[in-house]
């Protein structure tokens, strides 16, 4: 197992990479950075993998359908990967940047393009009764009735785009609150799923991608959720999935595959799932999650990086 557990060091190495460009205003810099981070991360380890959910920049090298492979022979596993997830957050000093890597066995992961998703997710709590046909009100009653909470108490997140404007009166008027980020829709969907965090319910419309890296999170979290698919004006460039059913419900089990699924998480800027790199002296300190799905582990890691000791810094 140590080809999962080592996962954890591609997203702190890309963190830390993508970090030195945090609040310097070039958000592609800062992507590329974290990709460079992980592509020389990846040359260290022994496996043999593809890459099922990668990226669409201009210059990425982390593309689906390309293998990370150590020795001949076909890979053994398939990777979702987002080296930066949240670069113009990151770009901007702003918050939720991370760095996320998801491992499961071939196919395990849904084919998706970079269009968007239309998304709702809650924590085991809420497992099997959340509906994305209904209205946020009834959705956000039975999560308090689940959670044995007032309304009131219940804080519901989503992203900050006009896209998402018609959720906020109507969770408003239940008396729930929300918090909104305005990037990092993966870090915003899986809070809701995370145990003692202070978020209850994902609601709203991110990426295609990042919702699967989400699934994949949440499925080693027990928690629950289910998408669709959406077209906005802004996808007739990215989306390329002719003939997809944009009515069909996907669960968890729809678009992560397998019992062998392996998350890392690490935080680029402070947010609402983990805390940003901290620069100390000599080095910096990093916040991950490693999850299992398996066995449902949450591994909380915190790491002091020795730059003067570390090879690919």
């Amino acid at each position: 197992m140590d080809k999962y557990f080592s996962t954890v060091r591609l997203t702190e190495l890309a963190a830390l990479y993508a970090s030195r460009h945090m609040g310097r205003g070039n958000e592609n810099a800062a992507y590329l950075s974290a990709e460079e981070a992980m592509l020389k991360a990846f040359a260290l380890t022994e496996a043999n993998m593809r890459i099922a959910i990668g990226s669409d920049m201009d210059g990425s090298q982390l593309v689906e359908g390309a293998k990370i492979c150590s020795s001949e022979g076909e890979p053994e596993m398939d990777i979702a990967v987002k080296a930066l997830d949240g670069k113009t957050s990151c770009a901007r000093g702003g918050h939720n940047a991370t760095s996320v890597l998801a491992i499961g066995g071939a196919g395990a992961f849904i084919p998706t393009d970079a269009g968007s998703m239309m998304k709702i997710t809650v924590g085991p709590e809420g497992k099997g009764i959340i509906d994305i046909d209904l209205p946020p009100a009834i959705n956000i009653k039975r999560i308090a009735r689940a959670k044995n909470r007032y309304i009131e108490d219940i804080t519901v997140c989503l992203l900050d785009h006009d896209y998402n404007r018609p959720f906020i009166s109507q969770i408003h008027e239940t008396g729930a609150r929300i918090v909104f980020i305005r990037d990092g829709d993966i870090s915003g969907t899986i809070s809701a799923a995370m145990p003692d965090n202070q978020i209850d319910l994902f609601i709203g419309i991110g990426g295609r991608k990042e919702g699967v890296l989400a699934a994949a999170a949440i499925r080693c979290l027990g928690g629950d959720m289910q998408a669709r698919y959406v077209f906005r004006e802004e996808d007739k460039d990215s989306d390329n999935m002719a003939g997809v059913d944009y009515n069909k419900i996907y669960g968890i089990s729809d678009m992560v595959h397998g019992s062998e699924i392996m998350v890392a998480i690490t935080g680029v800027t402070d947010g609402v799932l983990l805390d940003g790199v901290r620069y100390v002296s000599g080095g910096a300190e990093t916040s991950s999650l490693v999850l299992r799905q398996k066995t449902h582990t949450i591994r909380e890691i915190k790491a002091r990086h020795k730059f003067d000791f570390k090879p690919v810094f």
